[in-house]
């Protein structure tokens, strides 16, 4: 009898490692169909502290629910009546200054950079790009009509990105409502004797998930702003598109300002054909980087996460490749929660007779 409790007690470190497993390799089977519960989880738990707080002010969870949804519902209505049209206007002209920047490289870039050089003349690669440039945005008719022409080109991908767009907000309803039951249930079914520690890891993870999740949101709609209006008051035709893109860029640590800053310093040397006007674009991602890291995240985001840049990037990274897309959505929450695994196995590692032993022997001898 004490043999079969000891195989079993030396087995749950075993049986926890094969469980892992398991909802990693389910996870990755998964992935192409998870995209739709994965943000309708994410929009649910985003939403669920705002009907929490009309919740305790008297309002049932359905009519505390219906009111966030028709307040995200109203915002991002206004969001893409707003943003859509100037989009679409910048994204074309984005396509012409790519043209107009392959032209300059051809005609002016190369020929002043073979005279300094002393090159011999060589053949025009740029020629074959701008064509190729040409003719596939003539005939696709513009970025967004080529990608309604591809997504439109297959009538399955065209249900079922309507049945995922109509998913989506059916599935967050549901999780959004039900949000504080399904979270009884969960911790009833924890083991007694490890209810209270796994508790306290789940609330130290959700402190670090809320973090991110809301903090994070803020401060990249925080950034897109500033990047937007900073660069449309230097001038910039691309203002709108390239503050977007750095903005959501700055999910990374330091990316949204190197990729933002070089595609901005592009657009504007070749608007302006000035040097000069790349001060005024890299004085505008600097005010946005020292805005960031001196008041937006100390006080949007906190300390609370703790994630060294490179373990941000390396996480991403591994994510991506295991999972695609849905794995760099996933990759921060989830190092985030390792590395408050990590935190609660050093500590008992610290309290464990192992460490004691360690310390004992390191421990030099007293002299006789």
């Amino acid at each position: 009898m004490d043999r079969a409790k000891s195989v079993i007690s030396i087995s749950k470190p075993v049986w926890g490692l094969l469980a892992a497993i398991a909802v990693i390799l389910v996870l990755h089977l998964l992935s192409p169909i998870l995209m739709p519960f994965l943000l309708a989880a994410v929009l649910a738990y985003i939403g669920d502290p705002l009907a929490d707080r009309l919740e305790a002010r008297g309002m049932g969870r359905t009519a505390a629910v219906v009111t966030v949804f028709v307040l995200l519902t109203v915002f991002a209505v206004l969001a893409l009546l707003i943003t859509v049209p100037l989009l679409i206007e910048q994204i074309q002209l984005l396509i012409e200054r790519i043209y107009d920047g392959l032209a300059w490289i051809q005609e002016t870039g190369l020929p002043t950079l073979r005279q300094y050089l002393d090159l011999p003349e060589q053949s025009k690669p740029m020629e074959a790009a701008k064509d190729a440039l040409s003719e596939h945005w003539e005939s696709a008719g513009g970025i967004l009509f080529y990608l309604w022409e591809k997504v439109t080109g297959s009538s399955l991908a065209l249900l079922t990105w309507v049945a995922n767009a109509t998913l989506v907000p059916v599935v967050t309803f549901y999780l959004l409502r039900d949000w504080d039951v399904l979270m009884a249930a969960i911790r009833n079914l924890l083991p007694r004797s490890v209810e209270a520690q796994t508790v306290v890891i789940a609330r130290q993870c959700d402190e670090i998930l809320g973090a991110f999740a809301r903090g994070q949101l803020l401060v990249m709609m925080a950034l897109a702003l500033i990047y937007t209006v900073g660069l449309w008051f230097v001038g910039l035709d691309l203002a709108l598109v390239l503050g977007l893109v750095a903005g959501l860029a700055s999910i990374v640590p330091y990316l949204g300002v190197i990729v933002g800053i070089s595609a901005a310093g592009l657009a504007a040397f070749f608007q302006f054909d000035s040097v000069w006007l790349l001060v005024g674009v890299a004085a505008v991602f600097g005010v946005g980087q020292a805005l960031e890291s001196m008041i937006l995240t100390p006080m949007l985001v906190g300390e609370k996460i703790g994630l060294h840049p490179v373990v941000v990037i390396f996480a991403i990274l591994v994510g991506g490749q295991l999972f695609g897309f849905v794995g760099i959505l996933l990759a921060l929450p989830v190092a985030a929660v390792i590395k408050v695994m990590i935190n609660h196995l050093h500590d008992y590692y610290k309290r464990s007779e192992l460490y004691e032993d360690k310390c004992e022997a390191a421990k030099p001898e007293a002299p006789e």
